[in-house]
């Protein structure tokens, strides 16, 4: 029988923001049941016990973890957790970021503190776990993967989320440097920009008219067809691949229809959050 190239059986592979339910928790399940040992990381238990939890009872290998990986001392905790669980490290997937309602403003009144922040939580988050992970994979000498998780506004723009998309495509800066310099030790590095997704849909509710106008596709994406690309680039089916970023986006980076006449994003409807965003 041909061997399964999309099987992690042995492996360790750490996902980063793996209890916030959505992406990095689809990731997560997939992951597991593509045989690895997954180490799912979140800042809080609680999140852990409600997304994870479920998958450690269905008996999936999955180690929930407590940390930040912002910080050097979550780093740290994720690797002296990696450094006592049985199989070969392997793969990474950093999800951890976001661009909070808060955060959206023109770029002439994007404060340091907010432009800081989102630096720290999109880029930061990924880059100081994925220097762990490849070190410790060049110190094994063993082959890796690590996937990234940007955006199609790291790839394209953002009108009023200056500092979020800025901090998105410098994810994929990093990817692309970090890819040349592992090539040597057979670690792969990729990347994911994901466009607008069914869940969660706090800011973006469901609007079949407006999505048709905005995507071609005419639809927001399911988090599995973003977290099977990651799975794809985790595996060996990918094995000649590296520094590369996936657009998962229904088409939109094809067309840019998803902005409305004033650039504000046409799937944002609520009027107060749009007259916030552009600072009236």
């Amino acid at each position: 029988m041909a061997q399964n190239l999309l099987q992690l059986d042995g492996r360790i592979v750490i996902v980063s923001g793996a209890g916030g339910g959505g992406l990095g928790t689809t990731v997560t399940r997939m992951a597991a049941g593509a045989g690895a040992t997954v180490i799912g990381v979140s800042r809080t238990q609680d999140n852990l016990d409600r997304h994870l939890g479920p998958l450690v009872d269905e008996g999936l290998s999955v180690i929930p973890v407590v940390a930040d990986v912002e910080t050097a001392a979550g780093v740290a905790t994720v690797m002296e957790v990696e450094a006592q669980t049985a199989g070969d490290l392997y793969g990474l997937v950093t999800i951890v970021g976001g661009g909070p309602p808060a955060s959206w403003a023109p770029a002439t009144k994007v404060s340091r503190g907010a432009w800081d922040a989102a630096f720290s939580t999109n880029l930061e988050s990924m880059f100081f776990i994925s220097q762990a992970v490849a070190s410790r994979l060049q110190e094994q000498g063993r082959a890796g993967s690590l996937v990234a998780i940007s955006s199609i506004t790291g790839v394209g723009n953002m009108p009023y989320n200056v500092a979020y998309g800025a901090a998105k495509a410098a994810v994929l800066s990093v990817v692309r440097t970090m890819a040349l310099e592992l090539a040597s030790s057979n670690i792969r590095v990729n990347a994911v920009a994901p466009g607008a997704m069914s869940s969660p849909a706090s800011l973006l509710p469901p609007n079949p008219e407006l999505e048709s106008r905005a995507i071609p596709l005419a639809r927001k994406g399911d988090m599995g067809e973003v977290a099977g690309t990651v799975l794809f680039l985790l595996s060996d089916v990918a094995g000649y691949m590296t520094g590369q970023c996936l657009v998962v986006d229904g088409g939109v980076s094809l067309k840019w229809s998803h902005l409305a006449e004033d650039n504000t994003p046409l799937l944002v409807t609520d009027e107060n959050f749009l007259k916030a965003m552009k600072g009236e």
